[in-house]
């Protein structure tokens, strides 16, 4: 014959679903977007700036969506290497500025390019754009021939560095902290810093911007997008872009 359960089980039973669904509404707020796998916790209340990083792999986008999902900011993707052109940087860039999100530019770099072709076709697809961020170097290991010493690697990287700032850009570093350590650290700690990293940044690294995930969801972007925030407050923030 079956035991009917005790009323206090039964009360310990829903108490303990509760503390789950709790738990879980938790989770969610501090992740935001991302969708968990491996993604840091980002509070708003910690970092109240966000944005995200495109490019035309993410398809259309709708940036007044993006804008009224609560992103400050988006940095597109304009050139690759000494030849490539990111085919949807222009009307990202007009539509972004039209929708009031403020707008930066990525090149992504290739250490088998030298830093002079890579400068020059990043600044003639840059000019004249009215950029509310410090331009990026996106310089990743990954995508790169892993045959190139760090001296050759630092030396068409400060080439690049060179040339866009006789044109009138300071240049922003994203790596992931691989890239910091092998590139960055006691080189290029002048410059701002853009890190990647699915956990927090380490102490005693001085970044601006954080990406947190490659998987977060926005309104207005069907393709899962990396997530970013600025290190400080909004105020902090209008004084670093200068505006």
């Amino acid at each position: 014959m079956a035991v009917k359960p005790s009323v206090k089980r039964v009360v310990l039973l829903v108490l303990c679903v509760a503390a789950v669904v709790v738990a879980l509404a938790l989770t969610a707020v501090l992740l935001f977007k991302g969708d968990g796998g491996g993604v840091a916790e980002v509070s708003r209340d910690e970092y109240p700036v966000w944005g995200v990083d495109v490019s035309a792999h993410n398809g259309e986008i709708d940036f007044d969506r993006v804008k009224a999902d609560g992103m400050d900011f988006v940095i597109i993707k304009a050139t690759e290497g000494g030849g490539f052109k990111d085919r949807r940087f222009h009307s990202n860039y007009t539509r972004a500025k039209e929708a009031g999100l403020k707008v930066g530019a990525y090149h992504f770099f290739r250490v088998d390019v030298t830093g002079y072709m890579q400068g020059l076709i990043f600044y003639h697809s840059i000019k004249g754009l009215d950029l509310d961020l410090p331009v990026v170097v996106d310089l990743e290991e990954w995508a790169n021939p892993r045959e190139s010493t760090t001296e050759i690697v630092m030396a068409r990287l400060n080439e690049f560095v060179s040339y866009m700032e006789r044109h009138g850009y300071r240049v922003m570093v994203y790596t992931n902290k691989d890239g910091y350590e092998r590139f960055v650290k006691y080189r290029m700690d002048s410059s701002p810093l853009w890190i990647a990293t699915f956990t927090r940044p380490e102490q005693g690294v001085d970044w601006q911007l954080w990406q947190f995930s490659h998987r977060g969801k926005v309104d207005g972007i069907d393709s899962k997008v990396d997530m970013n925030v600025f290190n400080g407050s909004n105020k902090e923030w209008r004084q670093w872009i200068g505006r």
